[in-house]
């Protein structure tokens, strides 16, 4: 993974995505990137401790029909801040550990909302088994978003 990353970073670099995304623009990239991430574990948190069992008089089904299309917008936000984020430190990213896990984190979170749309979409009243998955899933976003914060200290 790690020769992956190094050579995105490179034909990032050699794009000028690097230099368009580095410098001043970086604080507003890193604060879209971070609104991004409020969106998505705002609007998908709410739904999956709602599945998980919280606020059991509230149609789960209607709750996700009008939250997930915010956090559906924040992930898009974040992919695309992501990516300009990396773009200004690549090569440094490419090296990381923690940078690494969150991208593993990333595709098993993605991984298990495929999974439990696929299985048990539009319930309001889900199975032990989708429960389960829902609390993964806020914990898995959470785990993502430290990760994120992690990397400035690692």
């Amino acid at each position: 993974m790690e020769a992956w990353l190094a050579g995105a970073a490179a034909w990032l670099d050699a794009a000028g995505v690097r230099a368009w995304a580095g410098g001043d623009r970086y604080a507003w990239v890193n604060t879209l990137h971070l609104l991004g991430l409020v969106m998505l574990v705002g609007g998908i948190g709410v739904v999956d401790l709602r599945l998980a069992g919280a606020w059991p008089r509230l149609p789960a089904a209607a709750l996700s029909r009008a939250l997930t299309p915010v956090a559906l917008a924040g992930l898009a936000l974040m992919a695309a801040t992501g990516v300009l984020l990396f773009a200004a430190d690549g090569r440094t990213l490419a090296g990381s550990d923690i940078f690494r896990v969150k991208l593993v984190l990333i595709g098993v979170a993605l991984a298990n909302a495929a999974l439990f749309r696929l299985l048990w979409r539009d319930r309001d009243d889900p199975p032990v088994a989708a429960r389960l998955m829902a609390a993964g899933s806020l914990l898995l976003w959470l785990a993502v978003g430290a990760c994120g914060r992690m990397i400035a200290y690692s």
